[in-house]
């Protein structure tokens, strides 16, 4: 692949994964409640393996072709993030704090997992913004094999952006309990209206 399309979907990605969202707060909460942050950032990258090996056997492409299809993925998700936002509104972490990462490093692992395979961000990432990055005539690389190395490299960004917000949230704010769950509390916020504004804009099409 050209070194120049890497780079610039590497800054590009990189920007993307910056955003708090759904991942951050769910690492963030893991740092809070003394789970591992590791095992919950294990489970986001999971969910987008799941989604680089969709996309690399061309399904991504029968989505984006299929606008119901699309849509329905969206609502799903969508509709996640705001459950998950008003869920951490309505208990916003707190350093050492039980909860739904009380559990086991299975639970704490699946819903990682669930959180970044319905994430929306993800989902328009790879049916929107990573094929403007493939080389579709002369490349020396298939399609398939430029999409799993983009796939890859973002999956390489989350897990370096990921494991650094959920360290630091548990080095920052484990003594700060008013700054966790202002921290929390912003994060949950914004789940819940990406999620409305998804919402609204995808039914709003139909």
């Amino acid at each position: 692949m050209d070194s120049g399309l890497l780079l610039s979907f590497l800054a590009v990605d990189l920007l993307l994964v910056c955003v708090p969202g759904a991942d951050w707060a769910y690492v963030i909460a893991a740092g809070l409640r003394g789970r591992s942050v590791t095992v919950a950032v294990a489970g986001l990258l999971t969910g987008y393996a799941l989604h680089t090996a969709l996309a690399t056997a061309g399904l991504a492409v029968l989505v984006a072709g299929s606008p119901r299809l699309l849509t329905a993925l969206t609502v799903v998700g969508a509709g996640y993030l705001v459950w998950l936002g008003w869920g951490v509104l309505r208990r916003p972490a707190a350093p050492g704090a039980a909860g739904d990462l009380a559990a086991g490093p299975g639970r704490v692992f699946a819903r990682g997992a669930t959180i970044s395979g319905l994430n929306p961000k993800g989902l328009l990432l790879y049916l929107s913004v990573l094929p403007q990055f493939l080389t579709l005539r002369g490349a020396h690389l298939p399609v398939p094999a430029q999409t799993a190395a983009l796939g890859v490299l973002h999956m390489a960004c989350c897990g370096t952006v990921y494991l650094a917000v959920g360290t630091l949230s548990r080095t920052l704010l484990s003594t700060r309990p008013s700054a966790a769950r202002a921290v929390t509390r912003t994060s949950g916020a914004a789940m819940l209206g990406i999620g409305a504004f998804l919402l609204v804009e995808r039914l709003a099409t139909l």
